[in-house]
């Protein structure tokens, strides 16, 4: 099955939250999307462990990416 209309196809979760970081910072983002791994201490390994865990925390993510990037 190919992903040629889903826009996240081939992009990492590391890359993802790389990018957030790089456009809005760790105060914005944590102010987008209270979560605690970006509120507190934040750091790209903290909040992946998180993530690759908590599936509601990553669909809010990668939505916040996809409005970033005008796709959504």
């Amino acid at each position: 099955m190919t992903q040629v209309n889903n826009p996240l196809h081939g992009k990492t979760l590391q890359s993802i939250l790389e990018e957030l970081v790089e456009f809005y910072g760790w105060e914005e983002l944590g102010a987008r999307i209270t979560i605690r791994c970006f509120t507190h201490d934040p750091s790209i390994k903290s909040s992946l462990k998180f993530l690759r865990k908590t599936q509601w925390a990553r669909d809010k993510v990668e939505r916040l990416y996809l409005r970033m990037k005008g796709l959504a």
